[in-house]
């Protein structure tokens, strides 16, 4: 084969071959889009056919009578790339630079030295070939995609307003404000593509997805940020919009937990209901619906919430999201933000047990409530520790309260010798971990017992704080155990059991900061 010089513009018949092969590359993904779990092997397969034809026609210098086909094949190629990836990464963005680089090659210019937002503002003034325009414009598409996955929304807006200038310089700029990106979103005018041309991914439907996503991210900016107004009316033009079932039975779940913080419950029920609705895999609508009827006082609804949820992540436990890789970009590929992920959090099976026997025990429904209590119990010995984060997002508390929850309701329950049993769980538990004689400083502030996962500003949770929780667990199951004993007419051993109480409580000397030791103990902190 003929080796090419460099700066040797390729031959029409090499045009011509890789333009049939970029439409037997596209023809084949609109094939096996329409296969269904096959779509997915098949998208990593085009996404490398392309990527291989990209760099034989950069193997090149940059040519305009070229460039057409390159900016859509590139496109195809970072389609292919951003859709298989759950978040951008910072390839996709620098082949996007590459592609404008180009460009300005082919136009005699550089722009090696220039950020992102200068390279776009340089090419949008500068290339003014019409056959370049309808590429250009779909290449800003994907790179207003990455931005908006990355909450770049200032990079986007700005790219937006030159390429509605650039499209129609005479056209009046949209006005300013928080949903400028969006008005500029709506107001962009695709540029219509030729017949010829072979798109995995049209630029019109990706509009369409900038725009949801676009309204999607700036509403839970405002939910997170207290807005309400603002935050209802994105979320409603989200929904709106061009999304997937899931996508849409999130923004309903975030509609509801909008106008829940509005005062408007049973609207909040009936957003929750429209997700159900959409799609009853989205669990986390359930979760929410539960406490919006806490709220509401109505326990029958609460615990029926809960024990569908609880059913249903037995049943189907929650796997990776994934999605039907018809569009390659999805709205689900552009929305990322920590008060997404907080509102969605899946809960585990063991969480919605103990959900359940706490709200039963609270509501007097002591029988039910001990049966659920030790269904949990029963998990733990399959490892739930392991399973289950205890951060400040579980519903979970520190496992000695829940035996002594569990305890509360076996008394409740008239079952006293079974709570003496899942008391001395307690005891045996944290026997090692109380010191003889523990020094704390006086006030409220001191004596409160560590959430899971809290650490000090100093470094990991304070030993002594931790001490003191193992000792008031110890002390409220001797506590549980002497009434229970009590109560079965055992009274040698009812006194015992208060003895060992007030031992533990007196194993412990309050100080003020700067001030000895009195020998004041918790007895007398507590009032005892």
């Amino acid at each position: 084969m003929k080796r090419r010089r460099r700066g040797e513009v390729p031959e029409p018949g090499c045009l011509r071959a890789w333009a049939a092969e970029s439409e037997a590359l596209a023809g084949r993904w609109r094939a096996a889009r329409c296969w269904g779990p096959g779509g997915a092997a098949a998208a990593r397969q085009q996404r490398g056919a392309f990527g291989e034809l990209l760099l034989r026609m950069r193997g090149l210098p940059a040519a305009l009578t070229t460039l057409p086909l390159e900016l859509t094949v590139l496109y195809n190629s970072l389609l292919f790339a951003m859709g298989a990836s759950d978040c951008a990464i910072n390839g996709e963005a620098e082949e996007i630079r590459q592609g404008l680089l180009r460009v300005l090659e082919a136009c005699g210019a550089s722009g090696q030295d220039l950020s992102t937002e200068e390279l776009w503002q340089k090419v949008l003034q500068e290339v003014t070939v019409e056959e370049l325009q309808a590429p250009l414009h779909r290449l800003g598409a994907l790179q207003g995609a990455w931005w908006l996955a990355t909450n770049r929304l200032g990079s986007i807006t700005s790219l937006f307003r030159l390429l509605s200038n650039a499209e129609d310089p005479g056209r009046a700029p949209c006005s300013g404000g928080k949903n400028e990106l969006l008005s500029l979103l709506k107001a962009w005018r695709v540029p219509a593509e030729g017949d010829s041309v072979s798109l995995v991914q049209s630029a019109k439907d990706l509009k369409e997805i900038l725009c949801t996503a676009a309204a999607f991210l700036q509403g839970l900016q405002e939910l997170e940020a207290g807005n309400l107004p603002a935050a209802l009316s994105l979320l409603q033009e989200a929904a709106g919009g061009f999304c997937s079932k899931r996508v849409l039975a999130q923004i309903y779940t975030c509609l509801s937990c909008c106008t829940r913080q509005m005062g408007k419950p049973q609207t909040a029920l009936q957003h929750l209901k429209r997700a159900l609705q959409v799609d009853f895999q989205c669990l986390p609508a359930l979760s929410h619906a539960a406490a919006v009827y806490h709220e509401l006082g109505e326990t029958d609804a609460e615990l029926q919430a809960l024990a569908v949820l609880y059913e249903a992540l037995e049943r189907n436990p929650p796997a990776a999201a994934s999605t039907t890789p018809y569009c390659l970009i999805q709205t689900e590929h552009l929305v990322h933000t920590p008060a997404l992920a907080s509102l969605f959090r899946h809960r585990h099976p063991s969480e919605v047990k103990y959900l359940l026997a706490q709200r039963c025990l609270q509501d007097g429904r002591v029988a039910d409530a001990v049966e659920h209590y030790l269904d949990f119990l029963a998990l733990l010995q399959d490892g739930l520790q392991q399973q289950v984060p205890l951060d400040g997002g579980s519903a979970l508390p520190r496992i000695p309260e829940v035996f002594l929850e569990a305890a509360s309701a076996l008394e409740q329950a008239g079952r006293h010798q079974d709570a003496i049993t899942v008391c001395e769980e307690v005891v045996s538990r944290t026997a090692d971990l109380i010191p003889q004689t523990l020094r704390v400083e006086e006030g409220p502030e001191q004596l409160e017992c560590p959430s899971p996962g809290t650490e000090l500003a100093g470094g990991p949770l304070s030993q002594k704080r931790e001490s003191l929780c193992c000792l008031v667990w110890r002390t409220a199951a001797y506590l549980h155990q002497g009434w229970a004993w009590a109560k079965l007419g055992k009274k040698k051993e009812a006194i015992t059991q208060f003895s060992r109480c007030l031992e533990d409580l007196l194993r412990v000397q309050l100080y003020r900061s700067g001030v000895e030791p009195t020998g004041a103990t918790l007895c007398t902190w507590f009032h005892v």
